[in-house]
């Protein structure tokens, strides 16, 4: 169903310029959050109009230009000015299909700000939450062909402000002074100024616009610029996306505030959504059927929900003339003998459905043959690899092929290169996304916590977590380790083995990530059988970026809670004051111990406590610790 609204307030007020007046313009529009806390003032200047944002009085964006380069116009001072303000207060929640809270608020101070004079082609929207302020620019009726060049939105901080910058979405994250940045950077971008201040820049309601990403203005220290993709072509009225900018003292007030992208998109347009269900998965990577079936056995008996089979189930997805509309085993990833239909059918039994990763090559010829076929085939979900990205025709074609698959009630994971901007609100069967320094790529513990602080803002992120595959212990940290992340990072899908086999699976067949052994049933398995995948409420206790990270989420009466270390070790206090004053708890704590037995090495004990207790633990380097609260008795 449709975003729940749970109530709302709605209030306007105009201001006009009067003719005849001593005082003809208005020089500046100032608007605040409901709170108080932020400010953006905008200035109507004798070139283009600036902006500037205040926190707590702390100034986060210095004063920066605003404006669109349109095809055929020119660069010189422009005939526009402030005509006048038309102004609203929202105040409302809304119930998502799921997400890291049950409820989301939806609170803001809003301001269109209408320009007059002969080059006035575009307003600006501006709202103020208490998580963040965002502006968007709306054009008239009165262009017959808009052809958007560029945009010249400048973000000013200080040129020895540190960021946290990837030049692309799956690249190492790396923290840098801003005045070194040499490319183009991903959103969102996170930015700790000289005043120990955290600032995010980045971009929500991203859906038939070219994406943005930040690069350094080459003739003013410390100011980034908004970079499109390509140009942009439209039909007016036409807005772009948002550009949000959010702030605290504290980077993890950030991360729990990145519903504020959500609220920046339009509500769902799916009037039923019972076929949408979150879940985890077990990716299938023998491509046999005796793996599928090993799978469904696994997942039944796990908790878990889905099985995925990925690449080289209907040939070499390299291969343009592969066709996703058979089952043909790609033999260089599989000798088979793969009997798809068989395993969707005993899947469907044991209540397990299956997904289907199909490469763009074979979308981007094949998209409205196979969405249907899919449906009769009874699978529940494809995971769309190797997308375009970036430009405004594949930014156009992506969402549209969400939009098909909601037609045709299969749910979607997009990987590689996609990074979210909020387009789940709209569309939920958009599950989750890559977009993300995964698994797959050997991340250590610290470059988790990086990924943590940074892109988790944009929203879910696939991270294609592995548990039994060496790389765990070899590059990446430790098993408790992985068990904490599937909190800490958040995805409506959770891939939690995705270089591991069950039992039963064929022991030779190839694509597992090197691991050609199997999943052994050690006990904290039982931890992964407990975890939710989405949440009632979520709760960033402590962390820094790259360094540590605690994080609680709530799924009805029972809290799991997820810790990591960087390269250092850390010593951690968790008080349990968020849970309810009036019940005992049992908690059940996983960490790292090298005396426990192997092949994991990870200790379980439990102990009896309530919301006036603390727990205390000593992280080593590279380690986690993952923790599953509930009600006793």
């Amino acid at each position: 169903m449709p975003d729940k609204l749970t109530g709302w307030l709605l209030l306007s007020m105009t201001w006009f310029l009067v003719p005849g007046c001593a005082n003809p313009t208005i020089e500046t529009v100032p608007i605040k959050s409901p709170d108080g806390k932020y400010e953006l003032v905008l200035a109507d200047t004798s070139t283009d109009p600036t902006y500037t944002i205040y926190h707590e009085g702390n100034e986060i964006i210095s004063p920066s230009k605003l404006g669109i380069q349109l095809s055929g116009s020119s660069a010189g001072n422009k005939d526009y000015h402030i005509d006048h303000v038309e102004t609203n207060f929202i105040d409302r929640r809304w119930k998502p299909v799921y997400g890291e809270r049950s409820e989301y608020p939806d609170i803001y101070n809003e301001a269109l700000v209408v320009f007059g004079g002969n080059d006035a082609n575009f307003n600006i929207r501006v709202r103020a939450y208490d998580e963040g302020v965002a502006f968007r620019y709306e054009f008239h009726n009165n262009i017959e062909e808009l052809v958007i060049e560029g945009e010249l939105t400048e973000f000013s901080i200080p040129p020895h402000a540190s960021v946290w910058a990837a030049g692309k979405a799956q690249a190492q994250i790396s923290k840098m002074p801003v005045s070194e940045m040499t490319e183009s950077v991903e959103r969102p971008l996170l930015v700790q100024l000289p005043n120990s201040y955290f600032v995010a820049i980045g971009e929500a309601g991203l859906v038939d616009h070219a994406r943005m990403k930040l690069v350094s203005h080459t003739g003013k220290a410390g100011t980034l610029i908004a970079d499109l993709a390509s140009e942009v072509k439209g039909q007016t009225p036409f807005n772009t996306p948002w550009r949000y900018i959010m702030a605290s003292p504290r980077p993890g007030v950030l991360l729990e505030n990145n519903y504020l992208l959500l609220n920046l998109n339009e509500p769902c347009k799916i009037e039923d959504t019972s076929w949408i269900k979150p879940g985890k998965v077990i990716r299938e990577v023998t491509l046999t059927t005796r793996g599928g079936m090993a799978c469904v056995d696994f997942a039944a008996r796990h908790n878990l929900q889905y099985i995925e089979f990925d690449a080289g189930w209907y040939g070499n997805e390299y291969d343009d003339s592969s066709d996703a509309t058979t089952v043909t085993v790609d033999p260089k990833r599989s000798k088979g003998p793969l009997d798809l239909h068989e395993v969707i059918s005993y899947a469907d039994s044991k209540g397990i459905g299956v997904i289907l990763y199909v490469n763009r090559r074979a979308l981007e010829k094949q998209l409205d043959q196979v969405l249907p076929l899919y449906e009769s085939w009874g699978v529940k979900g494809v995971k769309y690899g190797f997308v375009n990205v970036g430009s405004q025709y594949w930014t156009s074609w992506l969402h549209s092929a969400v939009r098909k698959a909601a037609d045709h009630h299969l749910m979607v994971d997009i990987h590689d290169e996609y990074r979210p901007t909020g387009y789940s609100r709209t569309y939920p069967n958009l599950l989750t996304q890559e977009g993300i320094r995964g698994d797959e790529e050997s991340p250590d513990n610290a470059m988790v916590l990086k990924t943590l602080f940074t892109r988790m803002i944009a929203g879910a992120g696939d991270h294609t977590n592995c548990y039994f595959a060496p790389r765990v212990r070899e590059k990446m940290g430790s098993h408790a380790s992985q068990l904490a992340k599937a909190v800490c990072i958040y995805s409506p899908w959770q891939f939690l083995y995705w270089y591991d086999r069950p039992a039963g699976a064929s022991p030779t067949a190839g694509g597992a990530g090197n691991n050609q052994k199997f999943i052994q049933e050690v006990p904290e398995l039982a931890f992964y059988d407990a975890l939710p995948t989405v949440w009632d409420d979520t709760k960033v206790l402590t962390g820094h970026t790259g360094e540590l990270a605690v994080i609680a989420r709530r799924s009805g009466d029972h809290w799991f809670v997820g810790a990591l270390s960087g390269h250092k070790d850390q010593k951690v206090t968790i008080s349990l004051d968020f849970l309810d004053a009036d019940k005992e708890y049992e908690a059940i704590l996983y960490s790292d111990q090298m005396n426990s037995p192997p092949p994991t090495h990870v200790s379980i004990q439990t102990q009896s406590v309530s919301a006036n207790d603390q727990i205390d633990h000593q992280l080593q380097k590279n380690q986690g610790l993952a923790i599953h609260l509930k009600p006793a008795n």
